[in-house]
């Protein structure tokens, strides 16, 4: 595929916690306007190699990484103004994390370091943020009580809203639903389908059925390598590679 209609793609990907190698030579292309999954067992990289794409790692002093990360066609380790990125490339953790503020101080929270001072541009972010997180209806009542208050799935619906009220162009979602009941699971998950009309999506998964359900192309991550990448139904009914298969079919992991 012309690497000018990819969001994002890597070449040749490795990153290195000290001695140990975590990813191995890592290419991978990312279609705009897609849900892209990331499976395979605990310890296998896929939320490492989801880090990379917005320089969480940059976090941990003993990383290294070789290899080029692209986002837009341009080198995110070396084209890139950090905190720019990270307003474009957005991040939705495992634990809802809200800050502990009103449920409007939270949305309202990247706007206002990005310098956006008006009342008025602020409630309008605020509002469109948390109706495209299908929180609107349930909190607009209660904007100014404390985000801590809300129930789990909530949380999390809200630190997607926060993410989104940046206007990011990717969200990355590290297991954005292994806290959270059946229910908020769903809800989520009716989300994703809603916002990858607008934003590119890459989920980090170990639900096999949500990958089934919800993304339209899967990667098959094993020992810090991707084993397999292709669409969805593919890897689901005839992967290629037998190990796909195995994981799929629960003989591991």
């Amino acid at each position: 595929m012309d690497t000018a209609e990819l969001k994002i793609y890597t070449r040749n990907l490795d990153l290195f916690y000290g001695d140990v190698q975590a990813l191995k030579n890592i290419s991978i292309d990312i279609e705009e306007k897609r849900v892209t999954a990331l499976i395979g067992p605990s310890g296998c990289g896929k939320s490492t190699f989801l880090k990379t794409l917005n320089r969480m790692n940059d976090l941990i002093a003993s990383v290294r990484i070789q290899g080029e990360v692209f986002f837009d066609n341009l080198n995110v380790y070396e084209q890139y103004d950090i905190v720019e990125l990270r307003k474009r490339v957005g991040m939705v953790f495992q634990k809802p994390n809200p800050f502990p503020m009103s449920i409007y101080d939270n949305v309202a929270y990247g706007p206002r370091i990005h310098g956006v001072k008006s009342k008025s541009v602020l409630d309008e972010i605020v509002e469109k943020s948390l109706q495209n997180a299908a929180l609107w209806d349930e909190v607009k009542d209660r904007l100014k009580q404390n985000a801590m208050g809300l129930s789990g799935g909530q949380q999390q619906r809200l630190c997607i809203a926060r993410v989104l009220a940046v206007e990011p162009e990717v969200v990355l979602m590290d297991e954005p639903t292994s806290a959270l009941d059946p229910i908020s699971t769903l809800k989520i998950e009716d989300l994703i389908d809603e916002l990858k009309e607008k934003y590119t999506i890459i989920i980090v998964t170990h639900n096999m059925q949500q990958a089934g359900r919800i993304s339209d192309k899967t990667a098959f991550f094993l020992h810090g390598e991707i084993v397999e990448y292709d669409y969805t139904e593919k890897i689901f009914s005839k992967p290629s590679d037998k190990r796909t298969e195995d994981y799929i079919t629960g003989r591991f992991g």
